[in-house]
């Protein structure tokens, strides 16, 4: 039987985790601040810590680090309903176990439990992270799925392995990279990104590797290369999907043997510097395809982060929302109306953080003062499929009536009404919101619908109530 030791606050946390730890067949103990519990820990030896890291007194980072003292090699597992990137940092490098974020599952934290158990704990660093950056305070978030990319973050950025970030357009994977090399023990060094897109296959492998003099037409002087200028620091390799696949095969050597041959060039260079790529793309799927070189794949893989669209993080718009406004104007006192905010979490966000970014940056500029409601903000950002989608009415019909329609059976008139509402729900919609001025209450009124559906619906077809303030 092994004994556990659980420390919060809350005793509904304790209590709830004392029952669930002794059905498991663990011998607990409950403690509701930091020295309660470095004293129970001092008599008990507990083969693993459960701790809050908000305590009344000393919180729980600092004792982490005191319980290290007394007890060095019993793994500890943080829990907390504030997490943030510094806060998992901070507890990852400061050696806890397992980083896990109120309200958690309790079947996963007992696991968390269980692996701890079987495992030696994390060693904590040298140094600590110091305070936080702009770089990394862009990283915002309550979400259960930024909470999972924090976490993944403070774990893997002690470890000196490649990190593959995935994640559609605008979903920060450049900030996720640069917060992996500021918490690294590489942060001292360089942080050279890299935007593969912007580059056609020739000037890559020259930006990538670096040439020699007159290695190619216009290349009249000597140059180095940017995984040479990555030396002791971190190379981001943006878009990882969109490379060659000759460039991959060099790519690949260079991550194996540390080893960087200029174009044009026999001499080689040693580059000791950490790789960390990013796409929007399925790279499983190109590998499939042949598009994409396996090994390259399973080299780049190592550790994974994948960080969720906007529209799976809804909850975060509020906080992102509020950080970039004090970012375009820090002076001025402004604020979101309850029904701007309403439209926030209303809309598609095809272009994720980029584009509210871009939207909440365009409403400070036109809102001169007071508060900024949903007038302020620019149309909704609609992808080409979604723009194009909507046939003209009697094209639907027509379409139907050429290719559906059969008058020997009574139930492919379903098949009109399918084809009437697909084409005609999002235009007759459009129009009821036009008529009242984006009131949604009004337009619902005059639909027939609950004003939750028109709500919905709006969100399905990405369309721009723009609403009046008196919404």
């Amino acid at each position: 039987m092994s004994s556990i030791l659980v420390v919060d606050d809350e005793p509904s946390i304790c209590w709830t985790l004392e029952q669930a730890l002794t059905d498991d067949g663990h011998d607990v103990v409950a403690a509701s601040t930091a020295e309660e519990a470095l004293q129970i820990a001092g008599r008990m030896r507990p083969d693993a810590v459960v701790m809050d890291i908000r305590l009344p007194g000393m919180d729980g980072l600092e004792a982490l680090e005191a319980l290290k003292n007394v007890t060095r090699d019993t793994p500890v597992i943080m829990i907390t309903a504030f997490g943030n990137l510094d806060t998992a940092v901070q507890a990852i490098k400061r050696g806890a176990f397992e980083y896990l974020t109120k309200p958690f599952d309790l079947e996963d934290a007992i696991q968390v439990v269980r692996r701890a158990l079987g495992s030696k704990p994390a060693l904590p660093a040298d140094d600590q992270p110091s305070a936080s950056s702009d770089m990394s305070q862009t990283l915002l978030g309550t979400s259960p799925g930024m909470q999972a990319v924090f976490r993944k973050i403070a774990m893997v950025a002690a470890h000196d392995v490649p990190v593959l970030i995935t994640g559609e357009s605008g979903t920060g994977k450049e900030l996720v990279a640069a917060a992996i090399h500021r918490y690294s023990n590489r942060s001292s060094g360089p942080f050279i990104p890299v935007c593969i897109p912007a580059m056609n296959e020739s000037v890559l492998e020259s930006e990538l590797f670096g040439h020699s003099r007159g290695a190619f037409t216009g290349a009249v002087d000597e140059r180095r290369g940017l995984l040479q200028a990555a030396d002791g620091g971190t190379a981001f390799l943006d878009e990882i999907g969109d490379i060659s696949l000759p460039t991959q095969v060099k790519l690949l050597r260079v991550l194996e043997t540390k080893v960087v041959t200029p174009v044009g060039q026999d001499e080689q260079h040693t580059s000791d510097f950490r790789l960390v790529a990013a796409t929007h793309r399925n790279l499983e799927e190109m590998v499939a395809r042949g598009e994409f070189r396996e090994d390259l794949f399973y080299r780049l893989s190592v550790f994974r982060i994948e960080i969720p669209p906007l529209r799976e993080r809804m909850e975060d718009i509020p906080l992102l929302a509020r950080h970039f406004m004090k970012n375009v104007d820090p002076q001025r006192a402004i604020r979101l109306s309850p029904s701007a905010l309403e439209e926030l979490v209303s809309r598609p966000w095809n272009g994720n953080i980029r584009e509210l970014r871009n939207v909440i940056e365009h409403a400070v500029i036109v809102t001169r003062a007071g508060e900024i409601s949903p007038r302020s903000f620019p149309p909704p950002m609609r992808r080409g499929e979604e723009v194009g989608r909507r046939p003209q009415l009697a094209d639907a019909v027509r379409e139907w009536w050429n290719e559906t329609y059969n008058p020997d059976d009574a139930s492919s008139a379903e098949g009109m009404h399918e084809a009437f509402l697909a084409a005609a729900e999002p235009v007759i919609m459009e129009e009821a919101l036009k008529l009242t001025s984006g009131n949604r209450q009004e337009a619902a009124r005059i639909l027939g619908l609950h004003r939750q559906t028109l709500r919905e619906k709006i969100r399905k077809y990405g369309l721009n109530p723009n609403r009046s303030e008196g919404d």
